[in-house]
């Protein structure tokens, strides 16, 4: 069933409105016909399974049948902050983050970063790698588009995201832990907490470096900053494998 990300505003009771792109691609593209039914999603977390009641190239009015907590979000609450890499390799990470769970990617400047955008020049990126996650939203069925955020400075980095209930900081140099075992101990203390039935209200920061990684001075910054020094195995992964690799590692953990 083709899935759609309204926002609240073309709400009305039982009534949604599609405009814009997604109204002609339902007209043009799917030839979609009155009386068949989409997936609308509130951006808020919320699935409607909805009837075409009227089609236009400019604007689609459905009826909502039904309605019903997204089942594709994961229990955590996942923020991937990502050292700019070269290229175009974050349009690849950002896809790949939306599929697997994030609720939203923040870039971020590191000592060892290559690519350093700035002015207009990060403001179309954000752009552009919003755009692929609402694609990628789209395609693997979320009920959220998780947000690409303006950019941060390293210590800004350091500062929000070791507020997390779990942060974890991907290192390849000494004194890390394995993420099977910070992920573990993390997911222990929830099943054991009586007050919490099931991780939902957690939040999760993943730092992953660019492709020189990170310095011994940046490392020592972030465990003085309380996050989790984090291995992710015996081989050296590219920084675009990297995160893919940890967002399955969290999956595994707290999904499957």
């Amino acid at each position: 069933m083709p899935r759609f990300f309204v926002p609240s505003a073309n709400f009305d009771g039982d009534t949604v409105r599609i405009t814009g792109d997604d109204a002609r691609h339902i007209a043009r593209a799917l030839r979609m016909a009155v009386g068949e039914t989409v997936t609308v999603c509130d951006m808020h977390g919320n699935a409607h399974t909805c009837e075409l009641v009227r089609i236009t190239d400019a604007e689609s009015t459905l009826k909502i049948l039904s309605s019903r907590p997204s089942d594709t979000e994961p229990p955590l609450r996942t923020v991937l902050y990502q050292a700019f890499p070269k290229g175009d390799k974050m349009d690849y990470i950002v896809q790949k983050a939306v599929e697997e769970g994030v609720y939203a990617v923040v870039p971020f400047m590191s000592e060892r970063c290559i690519s350093r955008p700035d002015g207009a020049a990060v403001e179309k990126k954000i752009a552009r790698w919003q755009r692929i996650a609402l694609e990628a939203a789209k395609q693997c069925g979320r009920g959220v588009v998780p947000t690409v955020r303006s950019p941060l400075t390293y210590a800004q980095m350091l500062d929000e995201a070791s507020h997390a209930d779990i942060p974890c900081f991907c290192y390849e140099g000494d004194g890390t832990r394995s993420l099977r075992e910070v992920l573990q101990t993390a997911h222990g203390e929830e099943q054991k907490s009586a007050s919490v039935e099931r991780a939902g209200g957690r939040d999760l920061s993943l730092v992953v470096g660019c492709e020189g990684g990170f310095s011994l001075a940046e490392a020592a910054d972030a465990a003085a900053h309380g996050f989790a020094l984090c291995a992710l195995g015996k081989r050296i992964l590219r920084c675009e494998s990297a995160s893919g690799f940890a967002l399955a590692c969290v999956s595994y953990e707290f999904e499957l």
